[in-house]
C-alpha cells in the first residue's frame, strides 16, 4: 500500500518544489522590475532637478535686465506686445530724429542721490529719443525703482516702470538693440535699456543702471541696449541705497530702500 501512495507522495513533492521555484522566480521579477522603476524615477528626478536648475539660472540672466520690460500699461485699447520675430515698433514711438545724432547731459535723484549722466544719441538714437521724450515729458517723476540685484558680477539697479511691478511702460514699445557690448560685458556706470527675454522689440521705459561691473550674456535677441553713463553720484548710489541689499535678504528683488525718481533733466 504504501509503495502505491510512493509515486502520488513524489508528484505532489516535485509539483510543491516547481510552485515554490515558481513562487521564487515571480518574486526575483518583481524585485528586478521594482528597481529598474526606481531607477528610471531617481534618473527622471535627476533630470528634474537639473531642468529647475537650469531653469532658476536662466531665469536669474533672462529675467534679469531684460526680461519683465516694456509691456505697455493698460488702457481701454491696450497696444499688442510685438514678438521679436515680427521685428517691429508697437504704438507711439518717438522718431529717431529725436535724437539729434548728439550726445545729451542731464541728471536724476533717486530719494537723495543726484546722479549726472551722458545720453549717446548718435550709438543708440531710437533708444534715446525714446528716453529723452520720456524725461521730457515729465513720465519718470514719481516713478520707483523696483527692482535690485546684488550678486556677484550681476549688479543692476532696474528703474522706470510707473507701475512698480516689472511689466509695466509708457504705452508703446519699440526696437531693435542699439550698441550692446559684444562680450556682454557692462561696466559700472552703464545705463542699459531693459526688456524681454529673448524680444528685441519690447523697450519701452524701464532701464538699469549698473553700479558694479557686470557680465550680462546675450539671448536669442542679442545683448541689452547702451544708452548712456553716470557721470557722477554713483558712490552716493552705492553707499545710501545698492549696499543696504533687497527687501528680505535675497539677492533679486525689491530694494531694501525703497527707490523713487524725482528731478529728471536733460539738454
Amino acid at each position: 500500500m504504501a509503495s502505491n501512495n510512493r509515486p502520488d507522495r513524489e508528484t505532489r513533492e516535485a509539483r510543491q518544489r516547481l510552485r515554490a521555484y515558481q513562487a521564487r522566480q515571480k518574486v526575483h521579477q518583481h524585485r528586478v522590475t521594482r528597481r529598474r522603476r526606481d531607477n528610471i524615477i531617481a534618473s527622471i528626478v535627476v533630470v528634474a532637478v537639473a531642468v529647475i536648475a537650469v531653469g532658476a539660472q536662466l531665469a536669474y540672466f533672462n529675467g534679469g535686465p531684460g526680461t519683465p520690460v516694456a509691456k505697455p500699461s493698460a488702457s481701454a485699447t491696450p497696444t499688442p506686445t510685438p514678438t521679436a520675430a515680427a521685428g517691429e515698433n508697437s504704438g507711439d514711438v518717438p522718431p529717431v530724429s529725436v535724437a539729434e545724432d548728439r550726445s545729451w547731459t542731464g541728471s536724476m535723484k533717486l530719494n537723495d542721490v543726484t546722479l549726472d549722466f551722458t545720453l549717446d544719441g548718435a550709438a543708440a538714437p531710437q533708444g534715446v529719443a525714446s528716453t529723452v521724450s520720456l524725461i521730457e515729458s515729465g513720465f519718470y517723476d514719481g516713478v520707483t525703482c523696483h527692482r535690485l540685484t546684488t550678486g556677484e558680477g550681476f549688479e543692476v539697479l532696474q528703474c522706470g516702470d510707473p507701475d512698480g511691478t516689472g511689466a509695466g511702460g509708457p504705452g508703446y514699445s519699440y526696437g531693435p538693440i542699439e550698441n550692446a557690448p559684444a562680450d556682454g560685458v557692462y561696466p559700472a556706470g552703464t545705463i542699459a535699456m531693459a526688456r524681454q527675454g529673448g524680444n528685441a522689440y519690447s523697450m519701452g521705459s524701464q532701464f538699469f543702471i549698473v553700479y558694479g561691473d557686470t557680465t550680462i550674456p546675450a539671448d536669442a535677441a542679442g545683448g541689452y541696449t547702451v544708452i548712456g553713463t553716470v557721470t557722477g553720484g554713483l558712490d552716493e548710489l552705492n553707499s545710501q541705497i545698492t549696499s543696504k541689499g533687497v527687501e528680505g535678504g535675497a539677492s533679486d528683488g525689491k530694494p531694501a530702500v525703497p527707490v523713487t525718481m524725482s528731478d529728471l533733466t536733460v539738454e
